[in-house]
């Protein structure tokens, strides 16, 4: 019997502000304490972003509170965490970047057999009149649903 993946944390913000037109399975390079957290559903991928810098993949921007029970041992919140990703998608990654309006945007958290994850998209930002008719086209679907719900 496969694992189901277990989702810890999930980024909402970054669908309400980017299309996101791939999406790609990355490692994540944590330390105990900060596994511990995560588990706990201490994260945060508000306002995150990743960059590749000489051939790696970072995320900047997630935050991981510190453990409780953590002392000596917890390492600073918002650090740079390391992803492990094959150099190909890394590389291709890098050479779709650097084309005009894209950016790699850390869309969820999850553990899959014991191993934390993060589901990284490759995403185009929305423009103020985008963000206006997906919010028109979810409140016509709210009214169709409320219409077809039978009377009581």
């Amino acid at each position: 019997m496969a694992d189901a993946p277990k989702t810890v944390a999930q980024n909402k913000k970054a669908f309400h502000d980017y299309f996101v037109e791939e999406t790609y399975e990355a490692g994540l390079e944590l330390y105990g304490t900060e596994v511990k957290s995560i588990r706990a559903g201490r994260v945060n991928l508000k306002d995150s972003w990743c960059h590749i810098k000489d051939g790696e993949i970072f995320a900047n921007g997630m935050h991981i509170s510190p453990y409780e029970k953590g002392n000596i041992f917890n390492r600073d919140p918002l650090r740079p965490k390391r992803l492990l990703m094959h150099k190909k998608e890394i590389n291709k990654l890098f050479g779709l970047t650097k084309q005009q309006g894209y950016a790699i945007i850390p869309l969820s958290v999850y553990f899959v057999r014991g191993r934390a994850k993060l589901k990284i998209g490759l995403c185009k930002g929305k423009k103020l009149y985008d963000k206006r008719e997906d919010a028109a086209k979810k409140a016509a679907r709210r009214d169709i649903e409320r219409g077809m719900r039978p009377k009581e």
